[in-house]
């Protein structure tokens, strides 16, 4: 079988966060676990290059055409039916919408439907965006009952399919993302990065669904008592952390007290992991959230929203509060900045946690989700 991937969100620095990590991390192992099948890696130009074949049956395709515009409906769908596959894997909803080649497409969430804030957030001109939207929602129809097959990267995604969408259970495969070993940041200065500790972490982007304004509300209060202590934004720098540090300003937290990395390298994510006294994960909707995880995998300890698939994800090996409860949050970065014991004892569990998430085996199952696609012809 010849099987195309749209990797144009290939790389965390490309793609953005999660999903740039989702394509990046199925790639790379697929090579490692599938020496049968054939297939073509579309990519970008920002990208090309940081895609590395080791795997003969494997090429690669330049299609530079950004994601969610109508280029990318007219050029992606001419170049998957030249690349002449069997087969095609999207990892995100943005389908070309009049391709005639067999699909199948990953869900991470439904932010599109069930987060008003976000789904409505842009710098466009409204009407534009309001354009944008109804094609968003369109290619996404066509996304869940055009496929062959829907992988759900939890549990609490393909309920939320179950809930909106007409579509059978069984088309839907629950395949949970995997976790990235540590890597060793110990050459990075966290002091050329402008990060001093003791700190606080979060990394990934600042999308309002990501609730981070809350965060800051809760850390410029817990500030006041502890006024030593950073809190540090790692992910790409936009109109929305832009908007964060205006809003940090505003709570009064100081400025060398708040620091925002931009773009870091997976080694400085490493470092910055590492030396974390807490690791905020204030997520009101997460199809699965990776970074949480990655935090576990270096022993730091982790406090998240009780929201949405990060009790499903998490399990029992973080401190949990309610994404509106100021008063929750407060309490455990008083813990983490108080209580060595208990942040001790949250390293270790968590690190057991992360162990068992492997890319390997997000490979393997959705290797087998092809052959039944294929089937299904």
């Amino acid at each position: 079988m010849r099987i195309g991937i749209d990797a144009r969100f290939y790389g965390p620095r490309t793609g953005g966060g999660g999903l740039g990590r989702y394509v990046a991390e199925l790639v790379t192992h697929l090579q490692s676990v599938d020496k049968l099948n054939s297939y073509v890696i579309f990519l970008r130009k920002a990208n090309f290059h940081e895609c590395i074949i080791t795997n003969h049956n494997f090429s690669k395709r330049l299609v530079d055409v950004p994601w969610y515009t109508l280029a990318e409906q007219i050029v992606m769908r001419r170049e998957v039916a030249a690349a002449g596959v069997d087969l095609m894997h999207y990892p995100h909803w943005n389908v070309p919408i009049f391709s005639r080649v067999p699909f199948v497409v990953t869900i991470h969430d439904l932010i599109l439907l069930e987060d008003a804030d976000s789904a409505h957030a842009t710098t466009r001109n409204p009407f534009i965006h309001g354009i944008k939207q109804i094609g968003h929602r369109l290619a996404l129809e066509h996304a869940v009952y055009r496929s062959r097959q829907i992988i759900a990267v939890s549990e609490f995604t393909k309920a939320s399919l179950l809930r909106h969408y007409r579509v059978e259970s069984q088309k839907i495969t629950v395949i949970h993302n995997g976790v990235t070993s540590p890597l060793d940041g110990s050459r990075v200065s966290l002091r050329d990065l402008g990060v001093y500790e003791p700190y606080f972490l979060y990394v990934g982007n600042a999308y309002p669904h990501k609730n981070l304004a809350f965060m800051l509300e809760a850390f410029a209060r817990f500030h006041h008592r502890h006024p030593a202590m950073q809190v540090v934004l790692a992910g790409k720098r936009d109109i929305f952390s832009q908007q964060l540090e205006l809003e940090a300003r505003e709570l009064g937290i100081p400025s060398d007290s708040i620091r925002f990395v931009d773009l870091p390298t997976d080694e400085e994510i490493a470092a910055l992991y590492s030396h974390a006294n807490l690791f905020i994960y204030p997520s009101r909707i997460e199809g699965f959230g990776i970074p949480p995880l990655e935090a576990l995998s270096h022993g730091t300890p982790v406090a998240s929203s009780k929201a949405a698939s990060m009790p499903e994800i998490l399990g029992d090996d973080v401190r949990y509060f309610d994404p509106d409860d100021e008063e929750e949050l407060m309490k455990i970065m008083n813990e983490a900045a108080e209580d060595r014991a208990v942040t001790d004892s949250m390293r270790q569990k968590g690190k057991r946690r992360a162990e068992g998430y492997h890319w390997e085996t997000t490979a393997k199952k959705t290797l087998e989700l092809y052959a039944a696609a294929k089937k299904l012809h």
